[in-house]
C-alpha cells in the first residue's frame, strides 16, 4: 500500500504544529509577496496581504491560537492572487487584510503600512518577497527595465524596510526583518546583469540594516533561493536545454519549490534566531558552491 499521501499531510501538520510554537507570541507579520508565490498554510500570525509592483504584503495580528479572530478578508485595491492567499489565512482562523500597493514609491508604501497597522495592530515580523525578473542581453538592456528591476527588487525592499523598521522602533518592538535575496547575489549569469546587482545589493542591504537596527533589537537576515520553480521561470524551466543546464550546476540535484523555503524563514522569524542577524542563508541545492 502507497502512504505517501498519508505521510506528506502528517508532515504538513507536524510542521504547522512546530511553526505555531515558534511565533505563538507575535502579534504581527507582514509579508511582500510576488504574485508567483505559492503560500504556505504555515503562518502563525494575521497577515495583511498588500500588492506591490510585483507582490503582496502579509501582515499582522494577535497572539497565535488565542486571539485570532476567524472572518473573511478585507480587500483594498487587491488583485486575484493576493486574494486568494488572503482567503488560505482567513480559512486557517486568522485575519488578513489585502492591500495594493506599489513598493516603489514612498508614499505608497507608507499607506500600505499604515492600512497594517491600522487593520490589525502593530508588525513583529516583515519578509520582503516581491521581485521581478527578465532575461535580457547586457548589450540590450534599456533604462526603463533597468529601472523596472532595482526599483522593484532592492528600491522596494529598502522602502518597505524602512518603513516597518521605523514602526518597530516607535514602539519598541524587536522585531525580525527577513529579505528574500537570491543565490543571484553570489554568482554572475548572462542576461541578468540586472537581476544580479539588485540582488547583490539586497545582500548588502541586509548587512548595513541588521548593523543600524541592532541596538534596537531588530534583527534583518536574507534567504537566498536558487533555482526555484514558480510562474516566473517555469516557462524556462519547462525547455530541456535550460533544465539539464541549471541541473548539472546543482550538486544536489534538485529543483526547489517556494514550499522549500518556509522552514528556514519560520526560523529566522522565531526566538531560535536570538543570536542570529546580518546573515544570507543559501537555499540552493548547493549551486553556489559548486
Amino acid at each position: 500500500m502507497n502512504h505517501k499521501g498519508t505521510e506528506t499531510t502528517q508532515d504538513t501538520e507536524r510542521a504547522e504544529r512546530r511553526t505555531a510554537d515558534r511565533l505563538h507570541r507575535f502579534v504581527s507579520c507582514v509579508v511582500s509577496v510576488p504574485l508567483w508565490f505559492s503560500f504556505s498554510p504555515l503562518a502563525a500570525a494575521d497577515e495583511t496581504c498588500g500588492q506591490g509592483r510585483a507582490g503582496h504584503r502579509r501582515g499582522p495580528r494577535q497572539r497565535a491560537g488565542d486571539r485570532a479572530r476567524p472572518g473573511a478578508p478585507t480587500w483594498r485595491s487587491a488583485t486575484s492572487p493576493t486574494r486568494r492567499i488572503a482567503d488560505r489565512i482567513a480559512a486557517l482562523g486568522r485575519r488578513a487584510v489585502a492591500v495594493g500597493a506599489d513598493t516603489a514609491r514612498v508614499d505608497e508604501v507608507a499607506r500600505l503600512v499604515d492600512e497594517a497597522v491600522g487593520a490589525l495592530g502593530r508588525i513583529d515580523i516583515l519578509v520582503n518577497n516581491a521581485g521581478v525578473l527578465r532575461r535580457t542581453p547586457f548589450l540590450a538592456i534599456g533604462e526603463e527595465e533597468w529601472d523596472r528591476i532595482l526599483d522593484t527588487n532592492l528600491k522596494g525592499c529598502f522602502l518597505v524596510g524602512q518603513a516597518v523598521a521605523r514602526r518597530m522602533v516607535e514602539r519598541g518592538v524587536q522585531g525580525y526583518i527577513i529579505n528574500v535575496s537570491s543565490a543571484s547575489q553570489f554568482t554572475a549569469g548572462a542576461n541578468v546583469a540586472h537581476y544580479c546587482v539588485s540582488k547583490a545589493g539586497m545582500g548588502m542591504l541586509t548587512r548595513a540594516m541588521a548593523l543600524e537596527l541592532a541596538p534596537h533589537g531588530i534583527r534583518v537576515n536574507a534567504i537566498a533561493p536558487g533555482l526555484i520553480e514558480t510562474d516566473m521561470n517555469r516557462h524556462d524551466i519547462a525547455r530541456d536545454d535550460f533544465r539539464a543546464a541549471r541541473l548539472a550546476r546543482i550538486p544536489l540535484g534538485l529543483i526547489g519549490r517556494p514550499e522549500d523555503l518556509v522552514g528556514v524563514a519560520v526560523l529566522l522569524a522565531s526566538d531560535d534566531a536570538r543570536l542570529i542577524t546580518g546573515a544570507t542563508f543559501s537555499v540552493d541545492g548547493g549551486s553556489t558552491i559548486a
